[in-house]
């Protein structure tokens, strides 16, 4: 693509002048041209004296002198050094040939050849000249004939620039004008004659484009030998051709909506240009057509295909029973956004496999006014009864080297160049939406594509079947028995449904209405008409007069519709169908429990104890034990600074998983605690027991099989204890004032959700959750829990039409869609640690508590006295100390000349010890400097210094006093706003509104009108009176309420009314939805950026925000200032989700709340009390919205997120509220969509299918790996370790072999095994299907411990010849195979060996064999039902 960008960029061509192309089309001729050397003493010795590297070319460009208009693409010859030209005989060799092709056979289509000279200045820059130009005639002065092949020609040079033949005074014939001047002794000599072979080639090159024939023209071959002239003999590369189904563009936001826009936006125009508006009063939309193109960056190789589509309803309403049309499933997101769907198969013969060549997708409307009522046509065609065809969106498609597949593309618009050079219609505005939602708010297009034969649409296949077979069959139309054989041309045609439309006018458009179908009948009267009823001329001639075809045949009569267009329809209470994902899933504790010896020999492995602040262990919890909060003992303890400690233990493997699938060798964790940053904690080596001491016997579900081991930077084992200790201490300087009540509920209500990641392939291996409720103290020293928790890995397939579920306990619901597989098991021990907290009285005691709501000016911001120019904040002495005005301003300080000289500063002399001890050595130097002037050599160079320092003073002490006249009226006026200026400071968490009051007082003994004027969006009045009232109660606030207290006047601030010396109360509400700039990269992303062990951070680094309220009076003046600054506050994340989606499209996801009263035993559907939910997100383009079912039904909330290029990860917060003023959230999720790129592989199970994907190196060298999330299925190449060069392009092999039918996602992540960084990742959407079973047997087995069944089947090779063939299965825990392989004669049978291994349970199985040829190829496949009694 980054080719045909390229080639596309630079060959812009200029266009005739529009008369010249209103005139009959010719057929176009080529010619090529060859500049072969030029004569003359055209370079004058002063310029080679001027300029340097003098060089010369030649530029050629076409020109038409009757309109005086450049035409075509300026051509440029190689430079040539200019040298040549002072020397004897003055001569310089081009030899280039030229190339072109045009119809514009008229003699005063002539091209113009321009000599430059280019050299370099004294300066070193680049100076190009003109020495003269020629006027080379194409053509003869008889018309339509060219010039005759002949020898060498001489053409004469002139005077000046090209730009000369644009005066009006150089009338034709130009040569013997007498304004030129002939360059004497000057002359070019050159070859013009036609060229026939290039003919073959002229749908390569567009018509008027002046080419080199060593130019790379997107394909051809290159020349054979060292030539190197490809154009003088072209020869054609081979075209494969490639068939496009199930063609469907969407537009946003919806097709009604996108359309009722474009036409308002027409009409609007047409009212603007004409100034008056249409006949008819409005306009519709009468076609929307496909223009699709082979273009190779040069321009169309041929013609655009022109076709039809129609909105998604009318397919499904125009569709009869014997029609199968299949809809994708991306078109069915949502019924209003319907798409635009062709019905047919396109076909593309022209392609070629070249980088430049890609495919043009042009979306087209025709608008006109609509019939009269009767249905009848305007009678006269005025412009607006005409048709007028629009270009709407376009885009570009390079198709891949090989394989079929399925593509979605965006839509381009707006004044962007594009093949066609035509205006497109405007896209959504920029400052609309991000880069990303801007891009697919454009609009879409999605198809599938397939390489093919030339046969292939006209082969025919009898054993075709099913609805594919079907719709294909339907598509032909039935032929006469007695009709003729179908041309190539008719054959093409009769294989799509939308054939190639013409170029219409709009006379054409307009001439017949669409015609009105005949009573008793679903078909228009001209598809009734048999083939052998037709006329010749209907057979030669059937689109004449019309645009007819048979998708705009097939639709609804405008009859029919009509009544159902004029009724409004009323929107259905309907909910989207998304399979819900569930939030707050209960921790799954591991209901086997450790055994005693494994329990044993983990303590025996020398993880660190946890002590108290006495150094005694802390006292052990039970988890299986309840917890009953008593939020009296917490506040009344004494040990105010909780540690909270975490600490991994060890990693079990269930003993369910399968045993072939390799185990991680490291793993890292994340997660969130409290309002801490989010916590990447380093590598963990996963140690076996075996290694690290006695083994363990057995392997069941209390089994012990890791212990976690720190790894040091160079990749070994950390010699100190085993696991990892992570502290983090919240104490009185950590939460801020009656935050510590927030702390027990949130330890008392949460759960921590744990992230295990695999340290060497990054992938997730699941989320574990951890209750803290068992963290709470309750006035103890010390408290520690172990847990034993399952790691849950969640697999999402895609969205089932249905949305159901099981109700699980505790009012969680279970939806389909969603499998949950349980990994491993997590050992790890929470612990409180309770200390005593140091009294520190330097904690500033004049910040306002967290329950003072009310803010009131008293006159704590008065000027302080002292310097205009420092800062405003409160002095501890009333005695201030004269400054330099250069001491206390920068900016003043960078203008002064003996300032900056020596180096002083604003914040270098702020102490008297600085200032004398300064004066000193200043006098000191100038005392020696005295001294030196002494002497006789120096006491001129003395005199000068002094005189240059006294001039320097002066010209200082101007800057200052202009520089003080500047600044004083801001000062003053600064320093006297302090005394109205109240500072207050607000800590504000993300989602949570900060309610206060400003008590505002009118100073003056008139009434006054004041406007309220807010310079931040996230600070705002509180309009509403019961929003008031709301956030009174909440907070306990008893001061006085007021209805209607501010007049709104629209857009306007806001204003109230003041009394003399009144004081009123206004409310205001600060509150945030921006997170600021990340606190820590993506754990997916980063390397090894984990916190600390020993002590995480405190907060994050978000910055300190400002917002400034400003009440004026009537007369514009202020009365009061309120300066508010924000420290915002960590937030509290309650669930983390990842969703993984393919790159460039929308995510759209149910998460379902969880019920707000867990009710044991109520009934579905019992009516409750209902809680209105609001939903609120961080990032403003992502689309979310709760929905609310009924009562007593669970509630939904809706994500619609627009994914990034991969690998981006975009993160963002979702807040739930569960009050009509959004005051506190009730729940806060963070969201991250990680954007991979898409491979779509359809294979059959047991059977090898390969793939390769492009790796595409980074500015370093890297040594890279490839990991996927099934190791089982899929197979790479390199295997392992292997270097990844910088820019370089390699193949990355993959060989999917799935054991499990039907539709699932697997992982691919391309990893840097040194800085342990994600290089690149992809997302491989597998469709299975199984093979056709040939055989079925069924056997019987014991169940229980045992020794296995050996059993035998044959296999007779039905070739010919001697075949090797591979054994599979796809349960090898139960069958293996004597042999893996074997090889058998023509005809011979072959007996297969099987042992089936004891299976502990009894039940049913059903076991797969696959047989495959030496390719891997599926050829037969057994099933055997094995029965465990």
């Amino acid at each position: 693509m980054r080719d045909w960008h390229r080639i596309f960029a630079h060959n812009a061509l200029v266009p005739p002048h529009p008369q010249r192309v209103r005139q009959p089309a010719k057929e176009s001729t080529a010619f090529q041209c060859v500049l072969k050397q030029l004569d003359g003493p055209l370079i004058r010795q002063g310029l080679l004296e001027v300029l340097s590297e003098v060089e010369c070319h030649l530029r050629v460009s076409l020109f038409d002198i009757t309109y005086r208009h450049f035409f075509g693409r300026t051509w440029k010859t190689t430079v040539q050094p200019a040298k040549q030209l002072s020397r004897q005989p003055p001569r310089v060799l081009f030899n280039e040939p030229l190339y072109f092709h045009t119809s514009l056979n008229h003699p005063n289509i002539v091209a113009v050849v321009e000599v430059v000279t280019e050299g370099r200045k004294r300066d070193g820059t680049l100076q190009s000249l003109s020495c003269g130009f020629g006027i080379l005639r194409i053509f003869s002065t008889k018309l339509d004939s060219p010039t005759p092949a002949s020898q060498d020609k001489r053409l004469r040079l002139y005077h000046g620039s090209p730009r000369a033949l644009l005066h009006p005074l150089l009338q034709d014939p130009v040569e013997q004008n007498k304004h030129l001047t002939v360059i004497e002794g000057c002359s070019l000599q050159y070859s013009l004659k036609p060229h026939p072979p290039l003919e073959p080639a002229l749908h390569l090159l567009p018509e008027n484009l002046l080419v080199s024939g060593l130019q790379h023209i997107p394909g051809l071959l290159p020349a054979p030998g060292d030539t190197g002239d490809a154009l003088r003999k072209p020869r054609l590369q081979k075209c494969v051709p490639w068939y496009l189904d199930d063609v469907f563009f969407t537009l946003y936001p919806c097709l009604e909506k996108f359309e009722e826009e474009l036409l308002e936006h027409l009409v609007s125009d047409h009212v603007r240009e004409s100034g008056g508006p249409l006949d008819g009063g409005m306009l519709e939309v009468r076609e929307r057509r496909l223009h699709v193109g082979v273009h190779n960056g040069l321009g169309f190789v041929q013609r655009p295909q022109v076709v039809v589509l129609v909105p998604e309803m009318d397919v499904a309403l125009t569709r009869s029973a014997s029609f199968s049309w299949k809809v994708s499933s991306s078109s069915k997101a949502s019924p209003g956004n319907q798409a635009l769907v062709l019905r047919s198969r396109l076909r593309l013969p022209e392609m070629v496999p070249d980088p430049a060549f890609v495919v043009v997708f042009q979306l087209e409307y025709v608008v006109r006014s609509p019939a009269g009522a009767d249905g009848s046509a305007a009678p006269a065609a005025t412009l607006s009864n005409l048709a007028c065809m629009y270009m709407i969106r376009w885009a570009v498609w390079r198709p891949p080297e090989a394989g079929a597949g399925r593509v979605t593309l965006p839509l381009h618009g707006g004044v962007r160049p594009n093949p066609s050079h035509c205006l497109v219609y405007k896209v959504p505005s920029a400052s609309m939406s991000s880069d990303a939602v801007k891009q697919l708010e454009s609009g879409t297009i999605q198809f599938q594509f397939c390489p093919g034969s030339e046969e292939l649409l006209d082969t025919p296949t009898p054993c075709a079947s099913g609805p594919r077979a079907e719709r294909r069959s339907c598509r032909r139309p039935p032929a006469a028995p007695s009709s003729p054989p179908i041309s190539a041309p008719q054959a093409l045609a009769a294989t799509q449904d939308s054939p190639v439309g013409p170029g219409l006018s709009l006379s054409q458009l307009e001439a017949s209405p669409v015609s009105l179908p005949q009573p008793h009948s679903a078909k228009p009267a001209c598809l009734r008409v048999d083939s052998s009823q037709r006329s010749p001329a209907q057979a030669e001639c059937p689109l004449e007069g019309r645009v007819s075809h048979l998708e705009a045949d097939l639709s609804r009569p405008a009859s029919v519709l009509e009544p159902a267009i004029a009724e409004q329809l009323q929107e259905l209470p309907i909910t989207p169908l998304h399979v819900p994902v569930v939030v707050g899933v209960p921790t799954r504790s591991s209901r086997g429990r450790l055994s005693r010896a494994s329990l044993a020999l983990l303590q025996s492995a020398g993880f660190p104890e946890i002590l108290d602040a006495h150094g005694q262990p802390a006292e052990a919890v039970s988890p299986a034990e309840s917890v009953r909060v008593e939020p009296q003992k917490e506040e009344a303890d004494c040990l105010r600074s909780n540690e909270v400690v975490l600490q991994f233990l060890a990693l079990s493997r269930v003993a369910q998983d399968c045993p072939g699938t390799p185990w991680p060798k490291t793993v890292y964790f994340t997660f969130q605690f409290y309002r801490f940053p989010p916590t990447t904690t380093p590598r963990l080596q996963l140690v076996r027991l075996d290694e690290a001491g006695p083994a363990g016997s057995g392997c069941g579900s209390g089994c012990l099989t890791h212990i976690l081991v720190p790894l040091e930077k160079d990749g070994s084992f950390d010699a100190g204890a085993p696991g990892l200790q992570l502290k983090f201490t919240v104490d009185p300087d950590f939460l801020k004032p009656g935050e510590q009540c927030c702390f027990v509920r949130y330890l008392a209500a949460q759960a921590l959700q744990l992230d295990v990641w695999d340290g060497d392939s990054l992938l997730l291996l699941g989320s574990a959750g951890i209750p803290l409720q068992h963290l709470l103290r309750q006035g103890r020293p010390a408290v520690q829990v172990s847990h034993e928790l399952e790691i849950v890995a969640t697999e999402y397939e895609q969205d089932a039409m249905v949305v159901s579920g099981d109700v699980a306990g505790l009012g969680y619901v279970r939806p389909i869609g969603v499998h949950t597989v349980v990994k491993g098991r997590l050992h790890l021990t929470l612990a409180n640690v309770g200390r005593a907290c140091e009294q520190r009285g330097s904690k500033p005691s004049t910040l306002p508590p967290s329950r003072s709501r009310v803010i009131s000016n008293d006159g704590t911001g008065r000027f302080p006295g002292g310097s205009l120019l420092t800062g405003a904040g409160p002095r501890r002495e009333w005695m201030v100390r004269a400054q330099r005005l250069a001491e206390v301003d920068s900016e003043l300080a960078s203008m002064l000349l003996t300032h900056a000289r020596a180096g002083q500063g604003p914040h270098s002399t702020r102490h008297e010890s600085d200032a004398v001890r300064r004066r000193k050595l200043e006098r000191m130097r100038s005392v020696r400097l005295q001294e030196g002037g002494g002497e006789h050599g120096n006491l001129r160079t003395s005199a000068l210094a002094r005189q240059n320092l006294l001039a320097q003073h002066l010209r200082d002490l101007q800057v200052i006093d202009a520089y003080r006249e500047r600044t004083k009226a801001e000062s003053i006026a600064s320093m006297l706003s302090l005394a109205i200026s109240t500072q207050h400071t607000l800590y504000a968490a993300l989602g949570t509104a900060e309610f206060f009051e400003f008590a505002l007082k009118n100073p003056h003994n008139t009434p006054h009108t004041v406007t309220v004027e807010i310079d931040n969006p996230e600070l705002s009045l509180i309009l509403d009176s019961r929003e008031w009232r709301f956030f009174k109660d909440a907070a306990g606030l008893q001061t006085p309420l007021e209805e209607d207290m501010f007049h709104l006047r629209g857009d306007l601030a806001p204003q109230l009314y003041l009394r003399p010396r009144e004081t009123a109360h206004v409310p205001f509400k600060y509150q945030s939805f921006s997170t600021g700039p990340p606190t820590q990269a993506p754990p997916r992303l980063s390397s090894e950026k984990a916190v600390d062990a020993g002590c995480p951070p405190r907060s994050g680094a978000m910055p300190t925000k400002h917002a400034k309220v400003l009440f004026r009076a009537s007369g514009g003046k202020p009365i009061a200032v309120l300066c508010l600054t924000v420290e915002p506050q960590p937030h509290v994340v309650d669930q983390v989700f990842r969703f993984y989606h393919p790159e460039l499209t929308f995510l759209k996801k149910a998460i379902r709340l969880p019920p707000w009263h867990r009710l044991p035993g109520a009934r579905v559907g019992a009516p409750a009390e209902a809680v209105p939910v609001h939903v609120r997100c961080s990032d403003p383009d992502v689309v979310c919205e709760a929905h609310s079912v009924g009562p007593g039904e669970p509630q939904d909330v809706f994500l619609k997120v627009a994914s990034g290029p991969s690998p981006e990860i975009k993160d963002f917060l979702v807040v739930i509220y569960a009050d009509r003023w959004l005051a506190v959230p009730v729940h806060t999720w963070q969201v991250y969509l990680h954007s991979l790129q898409r491979v779509d592989v359809s294979c059959v199970t047991g059977q090898l299918t390969r793939l390769s994907l492009v790796l595409r190196g980074t500015q370093t060298v890297r040594k890279v790996r490839a990991f996927t999330s099934h190791p089982q299925e899929l197979k790479m190449d390199p295997k392992g370790v292997f270097v990844l060069p910088p820019h370089g392009v390699q193949d990355l092999h993959v060989g999917v072999r799935p054991w499990r039918a039907g539709s699932r996602f697997v992982h691919l992540h391309l990893v840097d095994v040194d800085c342990h960084q994600l290089v690149a990742s992809w997302l491989v959407c597998l469709s299975c299907r199984q093979p056709l079973v040939s055989k079925a047997f069924e056997i019987t087995l014991a169940a229980g411990e045992g020794q296995g069944t050996n059993k035998r089947i044959t296999y007779t090779n039905p070739y010919p010849s001697r075949r090797t063939y591979r054994l599979h299965c796809d349960h090898p825990q139960l069958l293996q195979f004597k042999e893996d392989s074997f090889q058998v004669g023509a005809g011979e049978t072959y007996t297969i060996g099987l042992r089936f291994a004891p299976r502990p349970s009894p039940g049913e199985e059903e076991i797969l064999i696959y047989i495959n040829d030496h390719d891997d190829k599926n050829e037969e496949a057994f099933c055997v039902k094995v029965t465990y009694q």
